[in-house]
C-alpha cells in the first residue's frame, strides 16, 4: 500500500493519544493548526487544516507540501478525557486522602527511591502536589487561628464558640479558593494524575482498559486502509497507552500483509511512574514485547528541559524488561536549549507545563526533530530516522524494583 513514486500522493493516518488531559480535544487542533503554520513559515513548507472527513473519534484533516511532495494526513485523537474527568474528585478531602494514599504506595513499595535514580525532574513534579497541598492546608490553619484569636476581643461567654466557627469557615473558605484557582497552581490536577496512575499499584483500570481495546480496533482499521503509513503518537501518560495498545495489536497477529508502514512516536514520555510499580506487570509486558517487534518502527523524543518527564530514559532498559534483541525505542533528544533560541528558551524554561507540550510545537532553531514533518510529511518514521543515532546520554540501565511481567 506504499506509495514510493514522487508524484504520487503521500498518505497517513496519525493517532493522536493525549495525556491525562480532561480538556475537551479540540485544543489539540487548535495547537496543531497554530504551531503547525508557525512551523511552516520557519522550515519553508506548506501546511494547512480543514475539517474531519467521515465519521469517527474526534480529529481533523491536514494537506502539506514538503520536499516537493503532496501529503495527506487524516488526525483522530483517541479520547481518554472522559474517564479523566470521572477520576478527579472535587471533594477537597478526598483530594487530601488520595494525597497520602499516592504518597504511600510510591513510598511503602520502594518506587519512589528508584525514580529518583533517574531523573530528579519528574519526581519534584511529582512531590509538588504533596508540598503544594500541604502548604495550603497549613496557610488554611493559619489563618484559621488568626481568626480565632481575633475573636478573643469578643465579651468572654461567646468568644470562643464563635472564633472557633470564624476560624474554620475561614480556613475552608481559603483552601477552596486555592481550589477554584489550581489552573494556575496545577496542584489538585498534578495529585490527581499521579493518584490515577497508582490507585492499583500500577495495574491498568478497568474503564481505561476497555478503552484502549477502542482505540485497538481504531488503529487496526486504519492498518487495512490504503495509506502509506499508520503512526501513533502518544504524548506524557499517552505514551504508555500507546505501548499497550500496539503490543496487543501486534499479538493478535492479524496484521494484514502488504498493511502501512506502522510508526510509534513517544513524546515526553512518563512511562516509569507505571512501570515501577508492583502491580505494572501488564505494561513491562508490553514493554518488553513492543522493544523486539519487526512489524513498527518506535521513536522516543523526549528533552532534558522538560522537568515533567523522564528524559531521555530509554523506557524498556530502566523497567528492567529489556530482552535479548532489543530494537526499539530509538530513544533521543529534541534538545531544547539548541533547537529554541536563547531568546525563546528564556521565555519558556520556568514555564513547565508548557515546556511539557512544547514537543507538539513549532521550534524556531528546528533539528532533526519536527512533530510536523513526521505527522505531515513525505517519509515515514522508520525511514526518517533510519540513521539516526540513538542520544549519548541516554539513561538504559535497569533500576525498577519489580520486573514481572503478566504471561503473553
Amino acid at each position: 500500500m506504499s506509495s514510493n513514486r514522487p508524484d504520487e500522493i503521500f498518505r497517513r493516518r496519525v493517532f493522536y493519544i493525549p495525556g491525562y488531559d480532561p480538556i475537551h480535544p479540540r485544543r489539540y487542533r487548535e495547537l496543531y493548526r497554530k504551531e503547525g503554520a508557525a512551523q511552516a513559515v520557519i522550515s519553508g513548507y506548506e501546511i494547512d487544516l480543514s475539517a474531519k472527513t467521515g465519521t469517527g473519534p474526534y480529529g481533523w484533516h491536514v494537506r502539506s507540501v514538503q520536499d516537493g511532495r503532496q501529503v495527506e494526513t487524516e488526525v483522530e485523537v483517541l479520547v481518554w478525557s472522559d474517564i479523566v474527568r470521572d477520576s478527579m474528585s472535587n471533594s477537597i478531602p478526598a483530594a487530601y486522602l488520595q494525597m497520602l494514599r499516592t504518597a504511600w504506595i510510591y513510598i511503602s513499595s520502594g518506587a519512589l527511591w528508584r525514580l529518583m535514580r533517574l531523573r530528579k525532574g519528574p519526581v519534584i513534579a511529582a512531590l509538588y502536589p504533596v508540598a503544594m497541598l500541604l502548604g495550603q492546608l497549613l496557610l488554611a490553619v493559619g489563618l484559621g487561628w488568626l481568626v480565632f484569636r481575633a475573636m478573643a476581643l469578643l465579651p468572654l461567654g461567646v468568644a470562643s464558640l464563635v472564633g472557633a466557627v470564624a476560624g474554620l469557615l475561614a480556613g475552608v473558605a481559603l483552601l477552596h479558593w486555592f481550589r477554584a484557582r489550581d489552573g494556575r497552581f496545577f496542584a489538585y490536577y498534578l495529585m490527581h494524575d499521579y493518584a490515577y496512575s497508582a490507585q492499583l499499584h500500577g495495574a491498568t483500570p478497568p474503564a481505561l482498559e476497555a478503552r484502549m481495546g477502542e482505540f485497538r480496533e481504531r488503529v487496526g482499521a486504519a492498518l487495512r486502509s490504503d495509506v502509506d503509513e499508520v503512526l501513533v503518537v502518544g504524548h506524557s501518560s499517552g505514551a504508555h497507552l500507546g505501548v499497550s495498545v500496539l503490543a496487543d495489536l501486534i499479538r493478535q497477529d492479524d496484521l494484514p500483509k502488504n498493511s502501512p508502514a506502522l510508526g510509534f512516536l513517544s513524546l515526553g514520555q512518563v512511562v516509569p511512574m507505571v512501570s515501577f510499580l508492583p502491580r505494572a506487570q501488564r505494561l513491562r509486558r508490553d514493554l518488553h514485547a513492543l522493544s523486539t517487534s519487526e512489524a513498527l518502527a518506535w521513536v522516543d523524543v523526549s528533552a532534558p528541559g522538560d522537568g515533567c518527564a523522564f528524559a531521555l530514559c530509554d523506557p524498556v532498559t530502566v523497567s528492567g524488561v529489556a530482552p535479548a534483541g532489543k530494537r526499539w525505542p530509538l530513544v533521543f533528544s529534541a534538545a531544547f536549549t539548541q533547537t529554541l533560541s536563547p531568546e525563546r528558551w528564556r521565555a519558556l524554561r520556568w514555564r513547565f507545563f508548557r515546556l511539557h507540550f512544547q514537543y507538539l510545537c513549532a521550534f524556531d532553531r528546528p533539528g532533526d526533530y519536527d512533530y510536523f514533518r513526521i505527522t505531515a510529511g513525505p517519509l515515514t518514521l522508520a525511514n526518517r530516522y533510519a540513521t539516526r543515532a540513538p542520544s549519548k546520554s541516554r539513561i538504559d540501565v535497569a533500576v525498577s524494583k519489580y520486573t514481572s511481567m503478566d504471561a503473553a
